[in-house]
């Protein structure tokens, strides 16, 4: 497979490209985690989400 005079812009490209991706995938990741803990501490000093709310609780 030859990708002619222009391979090395190419090659670069799509690497940078996926180095990209790679580093989203992981800091989503990351903060997936974070927001977990973050709710399960809340939730562990007496918040509670309004989705877990019963229908005869709102007024």
């Amino acid at each position: 497979m030859s990708l002619g005079p222009y391979a090395s812009f190419i090659v670069t490209s799509y690497t940078l490209v996926a180095a990209v991706v790679v580093l989203l995938i992981i800091w989503i990741a990351i903060d997936y985690r974070l927001q977990k803990e973050r709710l399960r501490e809340l939730e562990a000093s007496g918040v509670t989400r309004r989705s877990g709310r019963q229908a005869t609780d709102i007024r």
